[in-house]
């Protein structure tokens, strides 16, 4: 909040930029921002940049000391707290979880076995053609290699999985604790900057959005070291507004939960809780503060939900006065008949005022020229300032309804940022926002860590961000470019009927690529190394190139340098003012600011590792201990507004940014395309699971939205297959089942084509009484039987190592086939156009408003939308019943009945519809709300089942039976 201001008035903006660079700004002077800061790095006067050697002087009992070689005149007593402290400091921050060798073997031991029984029973199926249908025979061996090929691409990066786990109390005892690299005990962790994106209010409600934005700022985590940016893409004073509020809301809400460890921070969440709040509460004064403050959420809930309101309406008021101004204007003209070219407009523009009287810079709720979502300004809004240094302690005792005494009551800071959009320049989507925000963050805070979450995904474990920094700060953390977390979801219906949680994705596929070269980026809940985002490679990769041999110029071969041939510093650590031909280049990498490209250098030296943790050695530097604990400098306007300039919509012109900068653009998956590119590079990721969960957000539990969504995931991966970053055509940096895994990112969608074929040979095959064998023969049988059993065995093993449960992994099964059927399909088809037709493919926002019945946690998950989508996998459920009564009804009244083709047929086609089940059950509706087409097919099909019974009955009459043969 600006100063002078009252607690629920939203503060005024402080820079705003407009399309020609010029900065007009409000801001107050630079002693305004005395409190504003970047970090101060503290280096030791050492060579290199290294530790000074460490001097051991022990005391004895009367308080003289002597040196290390005088051991004979010392008594060293070590007490039991700093043996522990010590061993603490010794200990690494990560460690591997390990599975149980057995159930591993097992799990291997069965892949194998699968696919040699996928061979055999491939190589009989060509062997035996069925002869009477050739073309049944010839399109369901061909969906049976694919289905082959694509498990086999699935299943094989899933044979290392791996479980790591995090020591928060040692990261602790080494970044925080008095010791003697770091006597004063102050923080020297690094400092991490938050992203939290949002581009729509009506669909991302600014509710959801603050109370993200609230559990971010009450995180367990150094507050000096926190800054949280909240990016809205779409101007809306709404956002705005609603991010003032919670800004003022948090600063009874951040003290609260530290004083009283609340979990989750999150109130929406915290207050919603069924569990009893008062457990393992024991200060007296935590039911009278929970009651003030729950009372306080709820007058800030309301204000939020009325701010839509309260803005149109002021908008009214101001609007009607321009109106009247307006009108005595053209009043006046008339009268003094002037000339007809300076004829003042009778019409004044609709806009959209903020409460201190000035218009919105954003986006108006009527859109115009220069206000609409495509065309506005930049802004950029301070609404927490930067912390002191020092612990701030609050207010408490008689006459203070929250005693915050004991409780230091700094806040981290708080930024709110739109970047400028203009008509003719391509902005991106969410890509192109979070590089304006990686722009924006480097000048204003630095952090060498970016965290970036979805509006809609809080903080559920306050600790989440120390255990992702335990990854950076051990040994090797310099060559980690990100950690990713699992997405876990709340109000999903507890049989997830369309597999919304991803449990297969996020505890299989991912734990499985944490032991290969780490897991893909899945889009929000990751935290980044700043540098390894601004495209720069690991240290110690392969960064020589030999072209010596017979073929050395055509496919040169890379290899590791050795200590004489690696630089003593990384590529982004050199000068620019020693380097001209890096100085040249700079531009093209990062834009014509200065003051970013100075950030650079300086977030590269705040993420490394300490020299304690990881030996110095050539090409792998790190920072002395304490290096983080100093000062903070001030903020300055010249800062902010080279922020400012930065967001601007020309920026990015004739420079790597969306390319080899940042996030990538060019991809509706931009997040999967941005991990690849680092891990093309050369660069590690871990996944971090923690108990409790890190991160929770909101999924869509309706079936439409669903299938939108999972279209929207499947089209980026066709267009991923298509580009260059297809992982056939990476370097040779990325391991092997690395690159099998991105592979199959962009050909899953493929296989939806055999997928609806293969849907579609059970009623092919009843209809005209073939199957897709010549007979049920016992070699087939027992193929088939193995090649289910192994899956099934699979499936149980999987359940064991990952820690899902069973009903989940069907869910999976079930929606994959679902999937395949719908959205894949269209996918492919978009994605096919795009390449050859050059036609672009646009998607709406995912909504994560509730339904409307405020009685029904799941009401959203019974409501009926209608979308083409859903053509497919009906048609394919309706054809599947169809033939199954058409057969058999045809062989019951045959003359010469093939009861095998029956069974095979009714076999598969049973098989479909059992999958299919989840998507018919959507069509349904809620228990008790059935559709009347329901209705109409069940009465059709019990007149159908009475004609069958009378048949029979008049068969066995005239003496017919009926064998099976």
């Amino acid at each position: 909040m600006m100063y002078g201001e009252s607690s629920h008035r939203p503060p005024r903006i402080s820079h705003v930029s407009n399309s020609t660079g010029d900065i007009g700004s409000d801001f107050g002077s630079s002693s305004d921002f005395a409190n504003f800061a970047n970090y101060t790095v503290t280096v030791p006067p050492t060579p290199d940049n290294n530790p000074a050697t460490v001097q051991i002087v022990l005391r004895d009992e009367s308080g003289s000391s002597c040196k290390d070689d005088e051991s004979d005149q010392t008594d060293l007593r070590i007490g039991e707290e700093d043996d522990a402290l010590l061993d603490k400091i010794s200990q690494p921050l990560t460690r591997i979880v390990k599975i149980s060798p057995i159930i591993m073997a097992l799990y291997r031991v069965l892949i194998f076995v699968r696919i040699a029984s996928l061979c055999l029973f491939l190589l009989w199926r060509v062997r035996n053609p069925n002869n009477k249908a050739i073309w049944l025979w010839f399109l369901s061996v061909i969906c049976e290699i694919w289905f082959a090929f694509s498990w086999l691409i699935d299943q094989i990066p899933r044979l290392f999985p791996v479980n790591h786990g995090t020591d928060i109390e040692a990261l602790e005892a080494k970044f925080e604790l008095p010791n003697p690299n770091n006597p004063t005990g102050k923080s020297d962790l690094p400092g991490i900057d938050v992203f939290v994106s949002t581009a729509d209010a009506e669909k991302e409600p600014p509710l959801v959005t603050a109370n993200t934005i609230l559990s971010i700022l009450s995180v367990d985590y150094p507050i000096e070291k926190l800054s949280c940016y909240i990016s809205d893409d779409g101007g809306s004073l709404l956002t705005f507004e609603a991010m003032a509020e919670a800004a003022s809301f948090a600063k009874i809400w951040v003290p609260f939960c530290k004083k009283h460890k609340i979990e989750p921070r999150n109130p929406e969440s915290y207050f919603g809780l069924k569990k009893d709040p008062y457990k393992n509460k024991v200060r007296h004064d935590f039911v009278r503060e929970r009651r003030y403050v729950k009372r306080g959420y709820e007058e800030f809930k309301v204000r939020v939900n009325s701010l839509s309101h309260s803005i149109r309406r002021r908008s009214d008021a101001f609007n009607s006065k321009d109106e009247i101004k307006a009108l005595e204007k053209w009043k006046n003209w008339k009268l003094n008949d002037q000339d007809e070219e300076s004829r003042p407009s009778i019409v004044a523009p609709k806009a959209t005022w903020m409460s201190d009287g000035t218009q919105w810079p954003g986006t108006w709720s009527v859109p115009c020229t220069n206000h609409s979502k495509g065309d506005h300004a930049s802004i950029i809004q301070v609404l927490l300032d930067p912390p002191r240094d020092e612990p701030v302690k609050g207010r408490g005792g008689a006459g203070y309804a929250l005693d915050f005494e004991e409780v230091d009551i700094r806040l981290p800071m708080l930024v709110y940022v739109s970047r400028e959009k203009r008509p003719g320049y391509e902005h991106n989507k969410k890509a192109g926002a979070m590089n304006a925000l990686v722009r924006a963050s480097a000048i204003m805070s630095n952090g060498p860590f970016i965290l970036n979450l979805d509006c809609d995904h809080y903080v559920y474990n306050s600790r989440s961000f120390r255990h992702g920094i335990c990854f950076m700060m051990d040994r090797d953390g310099d060559r980690v470019c990100y950690v990713q977390f699992p997405q876990r979801f709340e109000g999903i219906d507890p049989s997830d009927r369309y597999a919304n949680n991803n449990t297969v994705f996020f505890d299989i596929n991912l734990r499985a690529l944490d032991g290969i070269q780490g897991p893909m980026y899945v889009g929000t809940g990751c935290l980044f190394r700043r540098t390894a985002l601004y495209g720069f490679d690991p240290p110690d990769v392969f960064v020589d190139v030999d072209r010596s041999g017979c073929c050395g110029c055509c496919f040169p071969r890379k290899r590791k340098c050795n200590s004489a041939t690696v630089a003593t510093e990384p590529e982004y650590y050199i000068d620019v003012e020693d380097d001209d031909d890096t100085a040249g280049l700079i531009p093209k990498l990062f834009g014509s600011s200065s003051m970013l490209v100075k950030s650079v250098k300086l977030a590269a030296y705040q993420g490394r590792p300490l020299s304690t943790v990881q030996s110095s050695g050539p090409g792998r530097p790190v920072r002395p201990p304490g290096s983080l604990t100093g000062g903070r400098e001030p903020l300055d306007y010249a800062t902010v507004s080279e922020a400012v300039n930065v967001v601007s919509c020309w920026y990015e012109d004739k420079t790597e940014w969306g390319n080899s900068v940042g996030w990538v653009y060019g991809s509706v998956t931009e997040d999967v395309v941005t991990g690849y590119r680092m891990h093309e590079k050369g660069w590690r990721s871990f996944y971090c699971v923690t108990e409790p969960d890190a991160f929770r957000g909101t999924a869509p539990i309706n079936l439409t939205d669903r299938l939108h969504q999972v279209l929207r995931w499947a089209t980026g991966s066709v267009e991923i297959f298509f580009s260059r970053n297809n992982a056939a055509l990476a370097g040779r940096k990325l391991k092997l089942l690395q690159r099998i895994a991105y592979l199959n990112v962009g050909i899953y969608p493929f296989t939806s084509i055999f997928i609806l074929t293969y849907c579609f040979l059970p009623p092919l095959s009843l209809f005209t009484g073939q199957f897709v064998v010549d007979s049920l023969k016992p070699a087939f049988l027992v193929y088939l039987l193995t090649i289910s059993l192994s899956l099934c065995g699979l499936a149980v093993l999987e359940v064991k190592w990952s820690g899902i449960s069973l009903e989940e992994w069907w869910r999976n099964e079930q929606f994959w086939l679902i999937g395949g059927t719908s959205a894949h399909l269209v996918a492919v088809l978009q994605g096919l156009l795009k390449v050859i037709a050059g036609v672009e493919i646009s998607f709406t926002l995912t909504s994560k408003s509730s339904g409307d019945e405020e009685d029904d946690d799941f009401a959203d998950l019974y409501l009926f939308k209608w979308t083409s989508l859903m053509i497919p996998p009906l048609t394919i459920i309706i054809l599947n019943i169809v033939a199954i009564l058409f057969a058999f009804c045809r062989t019951v009244f045959s003359d010469n009945p093939q009861w095998s083709n029956l069974v095979g047929g009714t076999f598969f086609a049973v098989w479909v519809l059992v999958h299919m089940y989840p998507f018919a059950k959507g069509l349904m509706g809620r228990t008790g709300k059935t559709p009347t087409v329901v209705y109409v097919w069940s009465g059709l099909i019990a007149i159908c089942l009475s004609l069958l019974y009378v048949t029979i009955k008049n068969s066995e009459i005239a003496g017919g039976s009926f064998q099976f043969t």
